[in-house]
Order: C-alpha cells, then structure tokens, then sequence
C-alpha cells in the first residue's frame, strides 16, 4: 500500500504525521511511503532522515495526494487541500467535523473513508490517540497562561506561583479529563491554587485522590462556574464531549465579571470551544485578543508549538493503527478492530459518527453496516 504524508500548512503547525522510525516500520512490511519535501523539518527531521529508511521524498503535495492510497496527517485538511483528495481514498488524521461543516461536506463528496484521531476508542475505554496531544496541550494552556498574565502582554501582573508574604494565582480548569489533569499538575508544579470542575463525581474523586488535597474539586454547573470565574487569575476550557461540538459553558457574562486583565485558554476551541465570548480560532501568529478586558487565547493546534516533544508523542500512538490499515486493508482493519472502527466518521459518501450527525444536521449511518453491506 502506498502511504502519503504531506507537509502540515496550518498557521505554524511543525509537526509531522510520521517519524522515521514510522516509516521504517511500513516499509519493511513492504509499504512505500511518500513524504512531501520538508516535511519533517519542523520537528527537526531531515528528509534524508527519511531517505535513509526507505522513503521517498516527493517534491509537490499535489504528487503526494495522487499517489496515495492513504492520506497520513496530523491536523485536519484546510480549503486549499479539500480538492487534492481522490474519491475513495482514506484520511488519517485529527478531524474535528462536529464544528467544520465545509470539511465534512468536502470529504462526503469525494466519498473519503475519514478516520480521526479523536474518535479512536477502545472498548476498554480511553482515547489512546487524542490522550498524547490532551496531555502536551493540557501543559501547555499553564505555560501559556502564565506568559499572558505578564504585564506586558495585558496580563494582571500576577506570578501565578506567588513569592514569601504574597498569595499565589487562582487557576480555575474546566474539565477533569487528561487535558484538565495535566494543566492541574503543571499549575500545581508552578505554586498555584487550583480548582478543577466536572460533572463527573466519580472523576473529582479520583483526582482529589491524584492530587492529595493540593487541588479542590468542585461539581461543574452553571453557578459553580460563575462564582468561580470570578476568582479566576486564569481560566482553562478543558471540556471535551468525544467527537462532538463542545458546549458553551462559559458565558458572556460570566466573562464580563472576569477580573481585567485576568487570561482564558481554551483547549476546547479545536472542536467548537468552550467559551462564549471565544467567536475566532487564533493562530500562533497572533494567538490571543481583549474582549471585557480578559485576555482570551484560542489557537486549535497548541501542541505545533512544541513539535519536536508533540510528533514522537502522536506518532508512537498512531502508528500500530496505521500499520494495522495499511497491512490488512481499511474495511478489514476496521472489521477487526473497534477501537479503529469508533474512528470512522465518513464512509461513501456518509457521516458514520453520531455526534458529527447530530452536531451538522446530517443523516448517521451505521459504519458496521455500511463497511458490510457495500
């Protein structure tokens, strides 16, 4: 099978859906691999890294797309790469449709068998290829945070760890998932007060647990929310509903009763956001803008940030999957595996996730089903 990986061209996006390691690994089981010219130099790998494993490196992303039987990403594609895509050809790679209409129109029309990272899931539980960017991103929303709420870029002025004789900062995490649970031990490490909201009690046990009384736990509603973004120095949107648009949790008004100069980060934004008053997706270039004078930060692909941690942590992850598709087949792969067959979400011509359908208005069909039938 041949399997195509084209250079990420989202806003600073440096990471790259493959290592050679990856790449290694496929062509000794008799794959060819194409990698697009540079690709790899943001996560500081050469092409003739690549070269030197067995790869072939292809000057063009146009070659790249009409060679391959599979589309290997990191982030989902943008407009300008919509029309590359040949009919039937499968797309590896973080999708996100729930909130992205013109992509999963895009992929409907050319019947792209579209599987996401996102919506892996095995039965056991756990979303082994979302969990390695939750945990990058969920680190990250601390660091960045704590940047922000510097004087100089409007910031409160405040250290969120404190000093002898001085409070330390209020960090206030939405979501006790594996992005909530990874900005709460960096802000912890850094000296802050935390507290981490969820619906899920059963979840606030465990990581009241994890945390030894170093963080407090509150039931996430509406009131809980509002009384305690009031307290917030920074605020983290760490909602996540599995393939879904995320709701809107965070008011307009809540925001409004923010202190000045307080930060929000929202992890959430790649599926929809969190927040209300968050109505743009930000870039690395210019990642955060005022609104009632909260900083707000919503770039969808913070760990690209960091890509040389970022792509050895994805890929190590997606890799026993692609192998898995490129040896036995998509359909069979699928058959096989659920966890593999959870992360369908467009087949010929159809939506094949429940959550992308309800979210767009858009008729669900069974993936089993289909993959059987047709």
């Amino acid at each position: 099978m041949i399997i195509g990986v084209p250079k990420e061209i989202k806003n600073n996006e440096n990471r790259v859906a493959i290592t050679p390691d990856g790449v290694h690994a496929l062509v000794i089981k008799g794959h060819q691999v194409l990698i697009e010219k540079s690709a790899g130099v943001g996560s500081g790998i050469e092409d003739t890294d690549y070269e030197l494993v067995g790869a072939k490196i292809i000057n063009k992303n146009t070659d790249v797309f009409d060679q391959a039987d599979i589309i290997v990403k990191v982030k989902e594609p943008l407009e300008s790469e919509y029309e590359l895509f040949k009919e039937n050809q499968t797309l590896f790679t973080y999708l996100h449709l729930a909130p992205n209409p013109a992509l999963t129109n895009a992929l409907l029309k050319k019947k792209i068998t579209g599987i996401a990272y996102e919506t892996v899931h095995p039965k056991e539980g756990g979303l082994p290829l979302l969990t390695p960017m939750s945990e990058v991103a969920g680190r990250m929303s601390i660091q960045i945070g704590a940047t922000l709420l510097q004087k100089y870029y409007g910031g409160l002025g405040v250290l969120l760890g404190g000093v002898s004789g001085v409070l330390p900062g209020e960090v206030v995490i939405i979501g006790g998932g594996v992005v909530g649970l990874n900005a709460a031990k960096m802000a912890v490490g850094l000296g802050a007060r935390v507290t981490i909201l969820d619906i899920n009690k059963a979840r606030l046990a465990q990581l009241d647990d994890i945390f030894l009384g170093r963080v407090s736990t509150l039931v996430c509603n509406d009131y809980n929310i509002a009384s305690m973004a009031k307290k917030a120095d920074l605020l983290i949107g760490a909602v996540l509903v599995v393939g879904a648009r995320a709701p809107k949790l965070v008011t307009a008004e809540v925001v409004k009763s923010m202190k000045k100069g307080s930060v929000i980060v929202d992890v959430a934004i790649d599926q929809g956001g969190s927040v209300e008053t968050i109505d743009r997706v930000t870039t690395h270039d210019n990642p955060c803008y005022e609104k009632y004078g909260v900083i707000h930060y919503s770039v969808a692909n913070i760990p690209g940030a960091v890509p040389k941690t970022a792509t050895y942590a994805l890929t190590g992850s997606t890799l026993p999957y692609l192998l898995d598709i490129a040896s036995k087949g998509v359909v069979k792969a699928m058959l096989e595996d659920e966890a593999l067959l959870a992360g369908l979400n467009t087949y010929k011509g159809f939506v094949t996730y429940k959550a992308v359908s309800q979210g767009l208005g858009i008729e669900y069909k069974s993936p089993k089903e289909l993959l059987q039938t047709i």
